[in-house]
């Protein structure tokens, strides 16, 4: 199971969270002109087709003919995305109003992107604020077809993919426990048995498609996890009360519009601009990156932040990169941990040639590989390679001197240890797992080059049971040291993996 598990994240891992969406809703897209072929749907072909092409063309057009406009490089993939939602959320149609109305869908949700933003960052998912503005236009009402049994068999797959990527499963839980008890309850007292009370709301209401594709939207979410799982239950009984206010009554768009909103109040919201300072070398195949951000920005030790790269010939990746940052909280820098040993991916390559002077955007702040709030709780540091970088940051802002921290740091060889000089500074005891027997610096506590498992942890940290533990590094690493840390009596584990950038 762990051997399928690290295949699968390191496919995974091959594709951005906005290519794989790109991905997954063109095979609905085809799915679904398959189904109309065999039978299943009764659009009619040409209607699809016809839909399908207006809304794709108009949301990358306009998304290329306004992005000059606002001075900022256009997102094809996002335009595409936006497009391939409209697809699925408005009825296929030959009817004037009908397709005028999915027009205005199309150009509304492109301007909200740039009209509806603060410093450059959308504030509202863009299919559903193109889908709301143009409902109480009176042209057209999105009736979220793809909530369609057939469109089950690929819907979720699709779904569960996607949530599994970007690591929104508990958050998509919450939400469709929350909705689909509110819409059961609502059933059963119409006199629905419960087989129907369940079946009715999975199969025949967006639920699925809106949590997949839509609610777990990364640039529209709060930065925390407790805050994206009580937004998940809000927007869960936004969704799935009835009401009527005259001029607007509940829909799925509407629910998504006030989620957003609130995520906006909770989070470090707009773009930064990051100028590039400069590069050293943390070890032979990881590199520093140093920006100075031209406003502050707000992150905790361990968050990381998304950067946007826009640069041709990528290499499937997409242009936004998820970097840990590396520096305390307080630093006028910030500088970001990157392995950058070969194969270099393209989005890599453009940090490398970047010159001093030049300007990068940082899209996101966000992520939950936090330490306790409580310094008297002690901790265990686990770093696999280029898993320290969280790690750095932690220990730049004190973790060392104000806890009892350990780290245990597995590197391939004493060449390979990165930030030697912030380890030594950091004040926490540092103990070094060399895969080579190389011998460490004299400041680490040499683990020898025994494989870690749960008896080589317990002997190297006797209390682990007391401590909480954090596991950094690649998917498989993170998956065999968490087992190893559970076998070892820690109680309370926490992980960071890096699926590939």
């Amino acid at each position: 199971m762990n051997a399928l598990k690290s295949r699968v994240d390191t496919w995974l891992g091959r594709f951005t969270m906005y290519r794989l969406i790109l991905w997954v809703l063109a095979v609905l897209m085809v799915f679904s002109l398959v189904l109309n072929v065999l039978g299943w749907l009764t659009f009619g072909l040409p209607q699809m087709l016809v839909h399908l092409g207006l809304c794709l063309g108009l949301t990358y057009g306009s998304n290329r003919l306004l992005a000059p406009l606002f001075r900022v490089k256009p997102h094809s993939e996002s335009s595409l995305i936006t497009g391939l939602l409209l697809y699925f959320l408005f009825w296929p149609s030959f009817a004037a109003l009908d397709m005028a109305g999915v027009a205005l869908a199309c150009v509304l949700a492109t301007v909200s992107k740039y009209a509806l933003a603060f410093r450059e960052r959308h504030i509202f998912n863009p299919a559903a604020c193109g889908a709301f503005i143009t409902g109480l236009t009176g042209l057209n009402i999105a009736t979220w077809w793809a909530a369609t049994p057939a469109m089950l068999w690929a819907v979720v797959p699709g779904v569960l993919l996607v949530l599994y990527r970007t690591r929104k499963l508990l958050m998509a839980s919450v939400f469709m426990v929350v909705a689909t008890s509110i819409v059961c309850v609502e059933l059963l007292n119409h006199g629905s048995t419960f087989a129907e009370s369940l079946w009715q709301p999975l199969a025949q209401r967006p639920l699925l498609f809106f949590v997949g594709f839509m609610l777990s939207e990364p640039l529209t979410l709060p930065p925390r996890r407790w805050q994206q799982l009580a937004l998940a239950a809000v927007v869960g009984v936004v969704f799935a009360v009835p009401y009527n206010l005259g001029f607007v009554a509940n829909s799925p768009e509407l629910a998504l519009l006030a989620g957003n909103a609130i995520a906006f109040l909770l989070g470090q919201r707009g773009g930064v601009l990051l100028a590039f300072r400069g590069t050293r070398a943390l070890s032979p195949g990881n590199t520093e990156f140093r920006f100075e951000p031209k406003r502050p920005v707000r992150f905790a030790p361990g968050q990381f932040m998304e950067l946007n790269l826009p640069h041709g010939g990528s290499d499937g990746r997409g242009r936004r990169r998820v970097f840990s940052i590396t520096s305390a909280p307080d630093s006028p820098e910030l500088t970001f941990g990157v392995g950058t040993a070969e194969p270099v991916s393209t989005a890599k390559k453009v940090l490398l040639a970047l010159q001093p002077g030049d300007v990068v955007r940082g899209t996101a702040v966000g992520g939950d590989f936090l330490l306790p709030r409580d310094a008297g709780r002690p901790v265990l540091l686990i770093a696999a390679g280029i898993g320290i970088t969280p790690f750095l940051s932690q220990l730049a802002a004190g973790a060392g001197r104000t806890r009892d921290t350990v780290l245990l740091y597995l590197a391939p060889s004493r060449a390979e240890l990165a930030g030697l000089e912030e380890l030594e500074a950091s004040g926490a005891r540092v103990i070094a797992r060399l895969s080579d027997g190389s011998t460490p610096p004299a400041f680490m506590h040499d683990a020898g080059k025994e494989r870690i498992d749960a008896g080589s942890l317990k002997r190297l940290v006797p209390d682990i049971s007391t401590r909480d533990v954090y596991v950094s590094g690649s998917p498989a690493s993170v998956d065999s040291l968490r087992a190893a840390a559970r076998g070892a009596g820690a109680r309370r584990v926490r992980v960071d993996s890096f699926a590939g950038y």
